[in-house]
């Protein structure tokens, strides 16, 4: 292996308390090679993101402190090192990529001077070089039209593009290390395709050396020349990719492998009780479904306001106890018609029946109903809970409501809804800022759970979450589906999960179904051109195996294993 152009030594963090003081990373120590990718796994907690926070001293609380260790960047001891001159190392040396780049974006700036803003600072570029060299970025990041598109703000572009905003801030700075924190979380599979090349071909252009932080052993497995392995802020095992994945040491390495979507081959069927007979009426039918959402128009120049469909001629018919996923691009209209089937969403013509009651004809008694039997686990687990409610409070609430629990057996359903989910009951006291994304998405399932429903509709539930808290979550629906014949429309970018989860496979593009039938079918012989590109981009555990047509990742460093995963 090269010398490595960082190379972090026995890097302890302590949290300070008034009472106590907390280990969060554990004496970690890892080299990083020139033009190299490093899959940096682990679950929520793990202390994944604070390695790379810590590198650049950018430590989330001022109670954190780095205790001992040491981070050499180019001869230089970046713990050791002045705030002034860290100014000068963030970003021109080290740049970083979040999760979120709606979060990260400013909302009132356009893109092109955000780019522009770290140009000017690390380079010193005049005004028209500046400019220059920020249109010359957003084409390497593949914006169309990067001229045009210098003067857009975030709000207009899609997830994808912000996120190749983002990428192109971090650019700005021309770094030599690239910290990407989950970039590819919250996108469609095909956009996380494209994202993930785009990443690898920067590599290669620039050759740059990229820290790649993420739960999906997939995303490693095709882009990463190297994996870490963390778990409670200690460094478990390192290695090259395929020796890892083929021949992992540690046990919750294993464990995490085991987990992954693309190892569970063979999935049983949800067992029915020997007294279930097969319904004959569905529980939810929906008939020539259109949601049209108003656009443009003008209420003083007189104009006719004109109108986008979001959701055009559906009819679907599900039955009590189906397990149906729903898969599709963003705008495909997914989440539009989740919300339609739960009266939150108007509709524009057709009719959704809800236990032989029609949302269209009989709205009132339609909704009551609903509200009784079907519940939503939302996508966005922070803006979906109370801020100011601990969790408790939260799913008691739910219980109060429904009145379905006595008032004195409140505290102990709970803590059940809680275990249900695989939190513990000191969660009952916690608010949602003290708690990570997967563990809020955790408490919102538990919220749905509450309603005792007999219909649940997960709009991308399992998408922030760990890949071994993701198996554990697709074993608690299927052990629901089994026990209490419930029925799951399962929202998903996610096919691996979808396949794996659910009997029926729906595929929805431009507000259209284009696919409707068995899993096993639809994945193995898809029908439609669309569901097939769906497909070929699932990233796959097999590091041999190609990211949606394109080559593996080159291996830096190391001598790859002829070996091929079992």
């Amino acid at each position: 292996m090269s010398a490595p152009i960082l190379s972090v030594r026995d890097l302890t963090v302590k949290a300070h308390f008034d009472h106590e003081t907390r280990l969060l990373l554990d004496a970690v120590s890892l080299d990083l090679v020139k033009g190299e990718i490093l899959g940096l796994v682990g679950e929520s907690g793990s202390g994944k993101s604070l390695f790379c926070r810590s590198l650049v001293r950018l430590l989330p609380s001022s109670r954190l402190r780095i205790e001992s260790g040491s981070v050499h960047l180019e001869g230089r001891d970046l713990v050791a090192v002045s705030d002034a001159e860290m100014l000068k190392v963030r970003g021109s040396k080290i740049g970083m990529i979040f999760q979120n780049p709606t979060s990260h974006l400013d909302p009132v700036m356009r893109i092109g001077d955000q780019i522009s803003e770290g140009i000017r600072y690390h380079q010193g570029l005049d005004a028209r070089a500046t400019r220059a060299a920020a249109v010359e970025i957003l084409s390497q990041v593949g914006f169309p039209d990067p001229i045009q598109q210098y003067h857009s703000y975030p709000h207009e572009f899609s997830g994808g593009m912000r996120q190749r905003a983002m990428i192109a801030v971090a650019l700005s700075c021309n770094p030599k290390i690239l910290i990407a924190d989950e970039p590819t979380t919250a996108l469609d599979v095909t956009i996380q395709a494209q994202i993930l090349s785009l990443l690898m071909e920067l590599r290669d252009k620039r050759g740059l050396s990229i820290i790649l932080i993420t739960h999906d052993l997939g995303i490693v497995a095709q882009t990463c020349d190297r994996i870490a392995v963390m778990r409670g802020g200690k460094l478990l095992e390192q290695g090259p990719k395929r020796e890892i994945l083929s021949r992992p040491r540690d046990p919750y390495t294993i464990r995490l492998i085991h987990s992954h979507p693309s190892m569970l081959e063979e999935i049983a069927a949800p067992a029915r009780s020997a007294a279930f007979v097969a319904p004959t009426k569905p529980i939810l039918e929906i008939d020539d479904l259109h949601v049209r959402f108003p656009v443009g128009g003008s209420f003083f120049r007189g104009s006719v306001a004109k109108s986008v469909s979001a959701v055009s001629g559906i009819s679907l018919q599900i039955m009590p106890g189906e397990t149906v996923g729903i898969v599709g691009e963003s705008g495909s209209g997914k989440s539009t018609l989740a919300r339609a089937v739960l009266g939150l969403t108007p509709l524009s013509s057709g009719h959704i029946s809800f236990e032989g009651v029609d949302l269209a004809l009989q709205r009132d008694v339609g909704l009551a109903k609903l509200r009784r039997g079907a519940a939503m686990v939302f996508q966005d687990p922070f803006n979906a809970l109370n801020p100011r409610m601990t969790i408790g409070q939260t799913i008691g609430e739910v219980l109060a409501v429904q009145g379905k629990v006595a008032k004195r057996d409140i505290p102990a359903r709970i803590g059940e809804l809680l275990d249900l989910v695989g939190l513990g009951r000191e969660f009952i006291d916690r608010k949602p800022r003290s708690m990570s994304g997967g563990q809020c998405q955790r408490a919102g399932i538990a919220r749905a759970l509450a309603v005792d429903p007999k219909l649940i509709i997960a709009d991308e539930c399992v998408a922030a979450l760990d890949v071994t808290i993701q198996a554990q979550i697709i074993d608690l629906f299927r052990e629901l589906a089994a026990r209490m014949n419930l029925t799951l429309l399962f929202i998903a970018h996610d096919l691996a999960i979808v396949r794996n989860l659910c009997e029926r496979t729906i595929v929805m593009y431009r507000g259209e179904v284009v696919e409707d039938g068995p899993s096993e079918q639809v994945f193995s012989q898809p029908k439609h051109p669309y569901t097939a590109a769906l497909i070929a981009a699932i990233p796959d555990i097999d590091p041999n195996k190609s990211l949606f047509g394109a080559p593996a990742a080159k291996t830096v460093g190391v001598t790859p294993s002829s070996k091929r995963m079992p």
